[in-house]
Order: structure tokens, then C-alpha cells, then sequence
């Protein structure tokens, strides 16, 4: 039986709509989270943990602005290993805790704090199209645009914002330690929100970049590298549907991965939303997994024994 599974936690899974981001709030969805992972530890699987970080980047950036007249502002791949150890840690004693009061054995987490290998010649750098942080005045954004080079763009008539390249994650630079990690038997945390981009130079060592990669496709590179059988993308939504939002919308159960990229090319998931989850997610499979689970939170456990969500097999 299958039993190596990464879980791609989605952004609910620590922050749910509505709230401030207050560090007991987070802490407390992440109790109720931790909850369902230790559940399949005790079901015997071995997990993998990612999980997404746009709310605690954003609010990183918010304070660098506040604070830069007094400290330096950190760039965009300082901020997300800032966010990565923030989430790493809140995980890391909500599933210790959860694990003694369940008295399972081993599977003790630890979180790696993760870089994510780019091309420096991806189109993305060329073209940057993910925004990031709050939304400011045209007259900030100028600024910032003049001062620092960065590119900002109007979005929807609620201000400007700030948006960076996106590039495709081509390999985890610490995979050899995850493998090393979960071979022990530690349940690990890992390429928290899409992880680090670094470019590798020319004599091997490597530099950060400023880019935001989609956390769901560097959950399909880390499952890949790890080894893993299983990826399972959490979200807001029971599973994948068809014509979203329209009278006819039909969730899919079991799906085979060549009708799914049928689906896909006939334009019925969005870029914005559950694109980059439905494209993660048939990597996965043609890459070799045996089965890609996209499936709501509250249903974790049940998707992954395959009686709910969305189940995509080859």
C-alpha cells in the first residue's frame, strides 16, 4: 500500500477568512490542522508537510515599509525564510503536542527551511505577474517604481500592488536531507510557501531572487524528490469541479489523468485559483506518483483513504 504522502496544506489551514492573523488565531487553526496529520501518522502513513504563506508574507512587507525608516527592509526571499520559520514553528508544537496526547510513537516533526532551484531564463523574470503585499497609492507605487525598479501594476480599481515573477520550481535544494529526514521516521515540514528561489550560478553556489513560486507546484516538485506516492493539495473546497459556479457545476470524484488534461485544455480551471492545483496535481501523476487527492480540509483523512475529494489516477 501506498504510505509516503505530501500534504499541501492551503492558506485555511492557518489563517481562516475574516481574521486579523493574530498569533493565537493562527495558532489555533493550526491545533485543529495538526489534529487530521496526526491522524494519518497513526494510520501509518508517512507525511509530508507543505503549506502556504501569502498572508504572513504579506504582513512581513507591511511591517518592513512601517519599520524601514528605522531598520533595513529585507527582499522578497529573506521574507519568505522569515515566513517559513514562523509557520515551521507553529506546526512543529502543534503536531509534537497533538502526538503526546495521542501517544503515538516517532514521526516527532521537524521543519527544514526549504530553497527551490528556478531557471534564471524562465519567461517569468521577463514577465512578472504575481502580486504580492497590500495595495498602496499610484503615488507610492511611482515611487517605488522609480526608486527601486520594482513593477506595480492597478489592480481592479482597489489601488496599486506589487508583483514579482513567478517562476517554475525545478528541483528542492535540500532533498537529500528531507529523504535522509523522513527515512529516520520524522514527519517533516518542508517548501513552505513554495519555497525559497535561488538561481544556481555558474561554479554551483547559489543566490535568492526575487520571485514568489506557487506553492502547489513546488508541492509537486517536493513529492516528486522525496519520493513520494501520494500528493494530497488541501483547500476550501470539497474537490474539483466543472463548470464552477454555473447551474450544471459538477464536482469530479475518481478521475483518470488523460480525461483530466482534457478537462484542463477545455479551459474549465482557473489560473487564479484551482489551475495551479489541477496542474500540480497531473505532474504528479505523470511523473510517476500513484494518486493526486485535491480535497476540502475538514476532509483530509477521509480523502485520504480515497472516499472523498478529488482522486486523480493514471
Amino acid at each position: 500500500m501506498s504510505r509516503r504522502v505530501v500534504v499541501a496544506l492551503g492558506g485555511n489551514a492557518i489563517l481562516q477568512p475574516g481574521q486579523k492573523g493574530s498569533a493565537n488565531e493562527q495558532m489555533e487553526n493550526v491545533n485543529a490542522t495538526a489534529a487530521q496529520i496526526v491522524e494519518m501518522i497513526r494510520s501509518g502513513y508517512e507525511v509530508l508537510v507543505s503549506h502556504g504563506n501569502g498572508p504572513q508574507v504579506g504582513a512581513i512587507l507591511i511591517q518592513n515599509e512601517l519599520g524601514s525608516s528605522q531598520v533595513p527592509a529585507m527582499p522578497m526571499d529573506i521574507c519568505g525564510a522569515e515566513s517559513q520559520g514562523l509557520i515551521g514553528y507553529m506546526l512543529c508544537q502543534a503536531l509534537e503536542n497533538e502526538l503526546v496526547q495521542e501517544s503515538v510513537e516517532g514521526r516527532r516533526p521537524v521543519c527544514v527551511v526549504t530553497r527551490v532551484q528556478v531557471d534564471e531564463c524562465d519567461s517569468a523574470f521577463v514577465n512578472p505577474a504575481k502580486p504580492v503585499g497590500p495595495f498602496y497609492t499610484e503615488e507610492i507605487a511611482a515611487r517605488r517604481m522609480a526608486e527601486n525598479n520594482e513593477t506595480w501594476i492597478s489592480d481592479a480599481g482597489r489601488g496599486w500592488r506589487r508583483v514579482v515573477p513567478s517562476p517554475d520550481p525545478r528541483a528542492i535544494v535540500e532533498r537529500d536531507a528531507i529523504r535522509d529526514l523522513m527515512e529516520k521516521g520524522y514527519t517533516v515540514i518542508a517548501s513552505g510557501g513554495g519555497g525559497i528561489p535561488v538561481v544556481r550560478n555558474t561554479d554551483g553556489s547559489c543566490h535568492g531572487v526575487e520571485a514568489v513560486i506557487d506553492k502547489d507546484l513546488a508541492s509537486e516538485r517536493l513529492a516528486a524528490d522525496a519520493g513520494a506516492d501520494i500528493l494530497m493539495i488541501l483547500t476550501d473546497v470539497s474537490g474539483v469541479a466543472l463548470r464552477y459556479g454555473k447551474p450544471d457545476e459538477e464536482t469530479i470524484s475518481t478521475v483518470k489523468l488523460d480525461v483530466m488534461r482534457e478537462y484542463q485544455k477545455e479551459g474549465h480551471f482557473r489560473a487564479g485559483s484551482m489551475g495551479p492545483k489541477v496542474e500540480a496535481a497531473l505532474r504528479f501523476v505523470e511523473n510517476g506518483g500513484s494518486r493526486a487527492v485535491i480535497a476540502g480540509l475538514s476532509e483530509a483523512v477521509k480523502a485520504l483513504e480515497g472516499n472523498a475529494g478529488t482522486q486523480i489516477v493514471k
